[in-house]
């Protein structure tokens, strides 16, 4: 039998919009407590206020690649739930320029918060997990993580980064009852890919967030002998080129 999500206590970082708040609607719905962060207050409020009639919902601001602020807002998150369960690695950006174009500050950008963010959250999720008896941790990638492309170079190695880190963290963790996976979608219709409504032409070819948040749904009910390792996504049918 698939497991149930129900009861579960569930942190989906970067929820307050695109991919991150259709997750955590979607584990609401599920019967689970979630807790989401962003960067500003104002937005997380936004959100939990927008899906307190789904569920038991926390959030808090809290800028993953700073290593205190991840703290703290785990810390919270155990002091208001009393442990935790699943964490869903999702917050991220892209800053896309050629090398030879892009400041070190647009490299850190990526890297900051695409992988060491997860790395930070991943982290304190598995100190939590050790005195919960196990957990699940969900990496929300890229196909970008196994495709290069001309200006994605930022990009491409953090979630290249990512995909190596989920891989080496299952396997370190997996007798301790750690579950890891990775779900790379390809376009996917958020502000991420520039901002809903404002695209030039029909975005409608362009995965859903929701589309994301049920293979997340998915992979988190596997019975838990079975571990889904790694999830691509694409659209069914892209624009043709040319």
């Amino acid at each position: 039998m698939m497991e149930s999500i129900s009861g579960k206590v569930a942190i989906v970082t970067g929820g307050t919009r695109g991919i991150g708040r259709a997750i955590a609607e979607r584990l609401l719905s599920e019967g689970a407590a979630v807790a989401l962060c962003g960067r500003s207050q104002d937005s997380v409020d936004s959100a939990v206020a927008r899906m307190k009639p789904l569920g038991r919902v926390f959030g808090q601001a809290a800028d993953i690649t700073q290593v205190d602020q991840v703290s703290r807002f785990f810390q919270a998150v155990e002091s208001e739930f009393g442990g935790l369960d699943i964490l869903v690695n999702n917050a991220g950006e892209g800053v896309f320029r050629k090398v030879g174009e892009m400041t070190p500050e647009e490299w850190r950008r990526n890297i900051d918060l695409n992988l060491n963010g997860a790395f930070y959250c991943s982290r304190e999720a598995l100190a939590q997990f050790a005195r919960r008896g196990g957990g699940f941790i969900v990496n929300i990638s890229s196909l970008a993580g196994k495709n290069p492309f001309s200006g994605g170079a930022g990009y491409n190695a953090s979630k290249f980064g990512l995909n190596g880190f989920s891989e080496a963290m299952m396997l370190d963790h997996r007798y301790e009852h750690v579950r890891v996976s990775s779900i790379m979608p390809g376009s996917v219709d958020t502000e991420f890919g520039g901002q809903q409504g404002k695209r030039a032409g029909d975005a409608s070819w362009m995965i859903a967030p929701e589309d994301v948040a049920e293979v997340v749904t998915l992979v988190l009910r596997m019975p838990a002998r079975t571990m889904v390792s790694r999830v691509e996504m694409r659209p069914s049918e892209p624009r043709k080129q040319g």
